[in-house]
């Protein structure tokens, strides 16, 4: 069960982007075997989406939907074969040099496993140093006071700063690896999977810990999931990807209700379920395995495992329709004849 917290969205309206992504594709050339000709693998293709000042976003999508591909496009830890991203209305592949080293400081990423993000040879003060050292910020004092306040923003103790990594638990390194995101003031958040590897009472403490700074801090935050109801509770808006491909995009409350698209519902059917009464037996299976990106299926890349899904679907390539101004589905169901 995941806390559908009462929060207050500061996101502004569809002008207010703080990111933009415009037919974001990224398709890489691989080999199958040591003498395997090439092959394009289509990671991303044609994604386009906001992430407004003070929304937290989410993306959920099956392994393989692209979720992570998107954060890692964002960080600029690769880049784009197509489209463009930008930051505050300028494409972030503009920037280099000084520009680029402040453009680092604004977006910050927490990934899944604490223990990759911490060097265990590191105690936790000197983790937590990291950032302001590369950065060039402040005094020796100073930053020990930074440290110190932000221990406490994430609800650890000070007695802490002297232990490594392996003597923390697994809740409490996620929070070191928080803390260190924040360090540099960002405005935007990245969580991917940021929850996942943590025990489920402990998820829930860490959800409402990254809330809680959204609110306090007005952070944009996109928050990368395979857990829809997770993200449904913890997000203003979600994008549901599939095979690289977006299937829709809704506000919360749509997706809280199973969405549109035949993939969301069968998302949403197939997820754990919060009622106590209810076993997870009784739960719903989305039949069929992920298509491989090496070989995409024709027509909608969905259709394979779609209980609707007709001739056209295997054909023809589906269109963005919009539902409602906050909404839209990639879907031949919908769009208008």
């Amino acid at each position: 069960m995941y806390p559908m917290t009462e929060k207050t969205s500061v996101a502004g309206e569809r002008g207010d982007a703080i990111l933009s992504f415009a037919n974001i594709g990224l398709t890489f050339q691989t080999r199958i075997g040591m003498f395997g000709k090439p092959q394009p693998l289509h990671a991303v293709q044609d994604v386009s989406f906001d992430l407004l000042r003070g929304e937290v976003l989410g993306i959920v999508g099956e392994s393989g939907s692209g979720k992570s591909t998107l954060a890692k496009l964002t960080m600029r830890l690769l880049e784009p074969t197509s489209g463009h991203i930008l930051y505050e209305g300028k494409p972030i592949a503009s920037y280099k040099g000084a520009a680029q080293k402040k453009l680092r400081s604004d977006m910050q990423m927490v990934f899944q496993d604490p223990n990759a993000s911490l060097n265990p040879r590191m105690t936790i003060e000197q983790s937590l140093q990291e950032p302001f050292v590369l950065h060039g910020r402040g005094s020796k004092r100073e930053r020990h006071a930074e440290i110190v306040r932000l221990l406490g923003v994430v609800g650890l103790p000070i007695t802490v700063l002297q232990r490594y990594p392996q003597e923390l638990s697994g809740g409490q390194k996620q929070r070191v690896v928080i803390a260190r995101a924040l360090a540099l003031k960002p405005k935007v958040l990245i969580a991917d999977e940021a929850v996942a590897a943590l025990d489920a009472s402990v998820k829930a403490q860490i959800i409402n810990l990254l809330l809680d700074l959204q609110q306090q801090f007005q952070l944009s935050i996109i928050f990368i999931s395979h857990d829809l109801p997770m993200v449904q509770a913890m997000c203003d808006r979600v994008l549901v990807l599939y095979l690289g491909r977006l299937m829709e995009y809704a506000p919360r409350s749509v997706i809280a209700e199973g969405g549109a698209h035949p993939y969301t519902r069968a998302l949403w059917k197939s997820s754990p379920t919060a009622d106590p009464d209810q076993g997870m037996a009784e739960q719903d299976t989305l039949g069929g395995e992920i298509a491989s990106p090496l070989n995409p299926p024709s027509g909608c890349v969905f259709h394979t495992r779609c209980p609707e899904a007709m001739e056209r679907c295997r054909q023809e390539l589906p269109k963005l329709t919009r539902l409602a101004p906050a909404h839209g589905v990639t879907c031949i169901l919908f769009e208008k004849s």
